[in-house]
């Protein structure tokens, strides 16, 4: 999807009352979907997944050789000005859960100054999500200030088990995984330089400016990724597309009306 059907998505599930849950995946998401079953449950589960990555672009290419266009890159670098001026266009409400307190006050007191017509709360990440007690009060704290969107900055997979524990409690209409976003718009984490990202080099930029704490994720998972992919082209030639058991005409109705088409599964 792309960034004005994204924020389509999100603006319809907001006039309409109704929950979605916003993922987003990237090669690291997708070495932490094979080494944890519930990270991939997890993004199979939400409505909408981001596809935040010229890597995953580049592999969907390579395996399918279909490539698709650079505007199905939806990074939050992109997303998130286009997402926050419509949300002041239309008199949206935004939570923030993540980061510390004092980059979250920061990126609060920023955005207020930006988008005046957002009613805007929030919350550090700095909580012990195994505390009952601290979660409630976060729930809570939340649900007292009843937004439409709620944006949960804490990084993968932390993030991503936070929501899939909790979202059924949570009163908003959309539920998004934002990563590091609320230290970018602290100004706390620069973003990449466009000519880098546009060329898939975010995560060497990413690396030179924290050599420590992202050294394992990058100089081990994106081999680890490149030789999934690898594989993944080398078994294609073993794959065959088999019939399911037949749809009745009224079930398929429904499936049309719905945008689902397949009458097979590729095995």
């Amino acid at each position: 999807m792309t960034v004005s059907s994204i924020i389509e998505g999100i603006h319809k599930a907001c006039i309409e009352d109704r929950k979605i849950t916003i993922g987003h995946y990237n090669v690291h998401g997708f070495n932490l979907s094979v080494q944890l079953p519930w990270f991939y449950d997890f993004l199979q589960s939400a409505d909408i997944t981001l596809c935040d990555s010229m890597g995953i672009l580049n592999a969907i290419r390579y395996v399918e050789g279909q490539k698709l266009p650079i505007e199905y890159r939806v990074s939050y670098t992109l997303l998130m000005p286009k997402l926050l001026e419509h949300c002041n266009q239309h008199g949206l409400s935004l939570f923030l859960l993540g980061s510390r307190p004092e980059h979250l006050q920061v990126a609060l007191e920023q955005l207020k100054v930006n988008y005046p017509n957002i009613k805007l709360a929030g919350h550090d990440g700095y909580f012990s999500m195994e505390d009952p007690y601290q979660n409630e009060a976060v729930i809570e704290q939340i649900n007292l200030a009843k937004p439409q969107i709620l944006v949960v900055g804490m990084g993968m997979p932390v993030q991503e088990n936070w929501v899939r524990l909790y979202r059924n409690r949570l009163g908003v209409n959309v539920i998004m995984t934002g990563g590091a976003i609320i230290d970018r718009l602290a100004g706390v984490v620069p973003d990449c330089p466009t000519l880098l990202s546009n060329k898939g080099l975010e995560w060497l930029y990413r690396l030179y400016r924290e050599p420590k704490r992202l050294a394992t994720r990058y100089l081990l998972g994106n081999p680890a990724f490149a030789l999934q992919i690898a594989l993944a082209k080398l078994n294609q030639s073993t794959a065959k597309i088999i019939d399911t058991q037949p749809i009745n005409n009224s079930v398929m109705g429904n499936l049309e009306h719905s945008g689902s088409f397949s009458h097979s599964t590729t095995i």
